[in-house]
């Protein structure tokens, strides 16, 4: 028999494998090496796959579309430095959850290490950074495809966040038709070709066991700090705070509603570090906080009891506190450990919230980022969701506004990069198919503009909010040199993006006042496509009111 046609037969069963474990969708990019994975995946009647030409942008729109779904989704390239560009979203998987499954067409091990053309060393490529690694054999009918099921069943049932790495070699030819040869290798698995069960089942023991002296916690003092959460997960924390009468430091990211908003401007104050001090017990949900001050007051805050739920294992606190780390989906424990109604212990801390947005709402008049981001929820799509990048823009949101309890709220603040932020909110919508509004600077737009492609057609309305302040504005709030701030960190490009929204054939749209802002977004919301809106603002005007507002907070 060919080796092509065993090729093909071992790459559908590794499809057929994944399958099994709640994997719908396969990203895939060109190449010849990985067309028994590609030719499998495609003729799979329970795959979505989805295609994109830039490897980078490839992983990272598989990462949104785990975030979306909430399932494993694989990813396909072939060798080479191909599959070298995987390794930014495989990364921040790693940090923030998501579970991907990277399929590399790999050479044969005759090829390696000897001049062969798109031949590198890729076994162990990605270092520490996946959370499992299966090198696969060269297919051969000599291995019984009972090993090869059960080994996928195992690599994948472990996989509880980040990225399990599949090197797959596949030796020439790589095309030809499978004219029915070796069917008893396949065969072998008998009726489990006609079921969706795995081959190996594990399942996850995933029981809560409550704490024994949640009784008496519940009446002492606490403070609820709320990192990344999904929607009904911040819903939920915000109302258990609330019944307990604890004041709740929520993360742009938390979902909760921020009850107490703005908190980047008023937590270095003296009342509010002073009240904090009071608590007996912090406890945590999520992680990965966005402001610099919220991440100040986690590094110094020292109560009693300091207790950590996240569903992720793993050490999650970098202040390194002295406590209880619990790590159990935070729904399951919530029911668990049922509030007790008491009235707030700190209302001191929601007046100082209510003046810092009173001081917000008088002082940020003048168009640009940061009204935007304070203004942010008025644009927001009805049952819709908001993808937030970072650098600048994300701290401003997260001290600024106040974002709808329950509303969805994603970004990529695992490792909190620029890279691929485009493609990861194509992923998000077309995992939910809700209207989507994207935020994000020049640079990250810059740096990710090959997605653009991926957005020529889309499942709902998408919203490109671009904000050009010609540079790296970030660096303006960090004691960069003066003299070579501008050309080694800002690093302003001068560029109009209109010119790449014809290029992919988007809507375009440059907005000069928040009226025209708002009617050109709401129009937005009626196209079914994408509509790139550019707010164009002077460079250092969003980092220097954010200071100036800081500034006047702190004191």
């Amino acid at each position: 028999m060919l080796t092509s046609e065993f090729n093909r037969r071992w790459a559908t069963l590794i499809l057929e494998a994944l399958s099994r474990h709640h994997i719908q969708h396969v990203c895939i990019a060109p190449g010849s090496r990985s067309t028994p994975l590609t030719l499998a995946a495609a003729a799979h009647p329970r795959l979505q796959c989805h295609t994109h030409f830039d490897e980078r942008g490839l992983g990272h729109l598989a990462l949104g579309l785990a975030k979306g779904s909430g399932q494993p989704v694989a990813v396909i390239v072939t060798s080479g430095t191909a599959a070298a560009n995987l390794y930014p979203a495989l990364i921040e998987a790693g940090l923030s959850g998501e579970r991907l499954v990277m399929l590399t067409a790999d050479r044969p091990p005759e090829l390696w290490a000897c001049g062969a053309n798109q031949a590198i060393r890729q076994e162990g490529m990605f270092g520490a950074h996946p959370a499992a690694v299966l090198n696969l054999p060269r297919p051969t009918p000599a291995i019984p495809a009972a090993w090869l099921v059960s080994a996928l069943d195992n690599a994948i049932s472990s996989l509880s966040g980040g990225a399990l790495h599949l090197n797959c070699p596949f030796a020439e030819p790589l095309y030809g038709e499978d004219d029915g040869a070796h069917q008893a290798w396949s065969a072998a698995l008998g009726d489990w070709w006609h079921g969706h069960e795995p081959w190996l089942n594990q399942p996850a023991q995933s029981r809560v066991t409550p704490e024994p002296d949640w009784p008496h916690w519940r009446q002492t003092r606490g403070v609820v700090l709320a990192g990344r959460l999904s929607a009904p997960e911040g819903e939920a924390v915000a109302r258990w705070a609330a019944a307990l009468g604890w004041p709740l430091l929520a993360d742009v990211q938390s979902q909760t509603g921020q009850p107490l908003p703005c908190a980047e401007l008023w937590l270095a104050t003296p009342e509010a570090q002073a009240t904090l001090a009071e608590a007996e017990l912090v406890v945590q949900f999520g992680s990965s906080l966005t402001g610099k001050r919220l991440l100040q007051w986690q590094a110094t805050a020292r109560p009693p009891h300091w207790w950590l739920i996240e569903a992720q294992p793993g050490r999650r606190d970098p202040a390194h506190h002295r406590g209880r780390r619990m790590v159990a989906p935070v729904m399951a424990w919530l029911a668990q450990h049922p509030p007790l109604a008491r009235q707030p212990w700190a209302p001191a801390l929601a007046a100082c919230a209510a003046q810092a947005q009173q001081r917000v709402a008088r002082e940020v008049t003048s168009f640009g980022e940061a009204m935007l981001a304070h203004r942010l929820p008025a644009l927001l799509p009805a049952n819709g969701q908001l993808f937030i990048g970072n650098s600048l823009i994300v701290r401003l949101v997260d001290a600024l506004a106040q974002l709808p309890a329950g509303y969805p709220v994603s970004g990529n603040r695992g490792a909190s990069g620029i890279d691929g932020l485009i493609s990861t909110a194509a992923g998000v919508q077309r995992a939910t198919g809700k209207p989507t509004l994207l935020l994000l600077g020049d640079l990250s737009a810059l740096y990710d503009l090959n997605a653009l492609a991926l957005l020529r057609y889309t499942p709902a309305p998408l919203v490109i909010l671009l904000v050009n302040n010609n540079g790296g504005r970030i660096f303006s709030l960090l004691p960069t040199p003066e003299a070579v701030r501008e050309q080694f960190y800002c690093m302003p490009q001068q560029v109009s993006f209109k010119p790449a929204a014809a290029m992919f054939g988007l809507r375009y749209a440059c907005p000069a006042e928040w009226h025209e802002l708002e009617a050109a977004v709401q129009e937005a919301w009626c196209w079914q496509g994408t509509t790139l809106i550019e707010v164009c603002t002077a460079p250092d005007a969003g980092a220097e009111m954010l200071q100036r507002l800081q500034q006047a907070g702190a004191t």
